[in-house]
């Protein structure tokens, strides 16, 4: 009983491989046979993931063009308000100096009152 082997081991480990490489087996004939498909739906994704990468430059382009939009518009606001705000310190401007030249009419007016009053009196005077 010296040389007796385990033949119940031997007999799973020898299963074993077997179960493995079958499964092996099995597996290159499946990528093979799989692979005309593989190449078609290779193509397919390279379209899907090309479409998609021009629809998200697309949204990106809509994007720019928007902000850019948006900045001509604030642009035209902001030049609107400048303008209105220049219009208006004109205004007043103008309104001031008007003033100043009524007031300045106004007393050269006085001015020639209180002379013409002034020669009369003593035009009676003498």
């Amino acid at each position: 009983m010296k040389n007796t082997r385990n033949n119940d081991m031997a007999d799973r480990l020898s299963a074993a491989g077997d179960a493995k490489a079958a499964l092996l087996k099995a597996y290159r004939a499946a990528k093979d046979a799989a692979e005309p498909t593989h190449e078609a739906r290779q193509t397919e994704r390279l379209a899907l993931a090309e479409a998609r990468e021009a629809r998200r430059t697309d949204r990106e382009q809509a994007k720019r063009d928007e902000l850019a939009r948006i900045a001509a518009q604030e642009a035209e606001r902001e030049a609107a308000i400048v303008a209105s705000a220049k219009a208006e310190t004109d205004a007043r401007e103008l309104e001031g100096k008007n003033r100043i030249a009524r007031v300045l009419e106004d007393e050269a007016a006085r001015k020639l009152e209180r002379d013409r009053r002034y020669a009369n009196r003593k035009a009676r005077q003498s």
